[in-house]
């Protein structure tokens, strides 16, 4: 099992996952609904060139909406196209994008690089 913690102060982002595969984007544009999340709950799945961790959006207790709402756009849900809009809920850093507008993917990329993964939970 693997854990996500912020790489700046060790805050636990999620609980215990385990690796999978992502399901392919599904084609929902034209339906104006939230498409399925891109990883089932509780597993996460690492992008092609390993700079973010897909998570499901249920998945990551340990975030926060961004402060500036000028990140959390979107009309049906967050769109994720202004920047990261999570952050650690303890230290404030920023930490993923969520999507989960109805012309979006559904899914939390933690940005690889504000992160550690562990396999180990802290005790």
């Amino acid at each position: 099992m693997t854990l996500f913690t912020c790489a700046n102060c060790e805050h636990p982002l999620t609980g215990d996952l385990q690796e999978a595969q992502a399901y392919p984007a599904s084609d929902h544009l034209s339906d104006h609904r939230i498409a399925a999340p891109r990883v089932a709950q509780g597993t996460y799945a690492t992008s092609y060139d390993a700079t973010l961790f897909i998570l499901h959006p249920e998945d990551v207790p340990g975030t926060a909406l961004h402060p500036n709402s000028r990140r959390r756009n979107g009309c049906c849900g967050l769109d994720g196209q202004d920047g990261p809009n999570l952050v650690c809920a303890s230290c404030g850093a920023d930490i993923a994008t969520k999507e989960s507008d109805c012309w979006t993917d559904n899914l939390v990329a933690l940005i690889a690089a504000a992160v550690v993964r562990s396999t180990e939970s802290p005790s």
